[in-house]
């Protein structure tokens, strides 16, 4: 059996990775399972979190990336909804996937959004705080070997998720 890609959607917050995730799983071919920070971190609970939030997270995050190589293995096609920071926790977060997911079919794309773009969606979604998106920015591990890169503000994110699935796609 070969194994399933696995793509991981790495950018700030607000910068259109749920919404990319959500727009790829309207497809009935490449058919995607989903990982993401968010779910895996619904796993602690609000005691640890609130008590070393990045201790429990980063763990959590790990087992996010071996769950991610199940379904791989399985033949499936997996979506990472997350994001590659440098903190002490995690660090060197980037080189630990890359370890990780050695020899697996992974392809990083990197969802670009201008950060005052960011900045006017976290304000509109009332959920996050206006400058997490720099503050997440400042921590973002830096040259990552992407295979794709779109720009989330100059395209929808159904165009995003095409873009992605013909660009990663199209030998198959």
């Amino acid at each position: 059996m070969h194994r399933g890609k696995i793509i991981f959607l790495n950018g700030v917050t607000s910068s259109g990775k749920t919404s990319i995730v959500e727009a790829m799983q309207t497809y009935d071919e490449p058919f995607f399972y989903v990982v993401a920070n968010d779910l895996f971190e619904n796993t602690i609970g609000d005691k640890h979190l609130q008590t070393d939030y990045w201790k429990y997270l980063s763990e959590s995050i790990m087992m996010m990336y071996h769950t991610a190589k199940v379904f791989s293995d399985h033949g499936k096609h997996v979506l990472i909804d997350g994001i590659l920071v440098e903190r002490p926790e995690l660090a060197p977060h980037y080189e630990q996937v890359k370890t990780i997911f050695e020899g697996y079919p992974l392809d990083i794309v990197e969802l670009y959004c201008p950060l005052d773009i960011c900045r006017q969606r976290n304000i509109e979604r009332g959920d996050r705080w206006e400058n997490q998106s720099e503050e997440q920015h400042r921590i973002m591990a830096s040259d990552i070997q992407y295979t794709y890169s779109v720009d989330t503000s100059l395209h929808t994110p159904e165009a995003c998720a095409e873009m992605i699935i013909n660009t990663l796609f199209k030998n198959e």
